[in-house]
């Protein structure tokens, strides 16, 4: 069974920054065969998509509130995928999931693409 494990989150000032990380752990499929994506979901609101990023590195897509600020990355050797969260704002706070699916060479949004997933790391970003 495929286990992701995130990492990073906590308490930020708005305009400071975070770096997220996912781990794969347990019997696990490398994360170096799969795309990967990154989610986010406050309170009553529905889970959204954050960035996604191909298994080979080589493309990555972000949700426009996020584009420019926060940068998806992956380093196979460490079986981990990042996000890099810059200038942050109040509205980024959120529980951030990693999720991943089955290689392509096109990017998903959805989240019902997505097979496996993380518990979450919550974000909170004070204004």
């Amino acid at each position: 069974q495929v286990q992701l494990v995130e990492s990073g989150g906590g308490l930020v000032q708005a305009g400071g920054s975070l770096r997220l990380s996912c781990l794969a752990s347990g019997r696990t499929l490398s994360l170096s065969s799969k795309n990967m994506g990154w989610f986010r979901q406050a309170p009553g609101k529905e889970r959204e998509f954050v960035a996604a990023i191909t298994w080979s590195g080589s493309s990555t897509d972000y949700s426009d509130s996020v584009k420019g600020r926060f940068t998806i990355s992956r380093d196979d050797a460490k079986n981990t995928v990042y996000l890099q969260m810059n200038s942050l704002k109040p509205e980024d706070t959120a529980t951030y999931y990693c999720a991943g699916r089955q290689p392509s060479p096109w990017l998903e949004a959805r989240p019902i693409q997505y097979l496996y997933w993380g518990q979450g790391t919550q974000v909170t970003v004070s204004s």
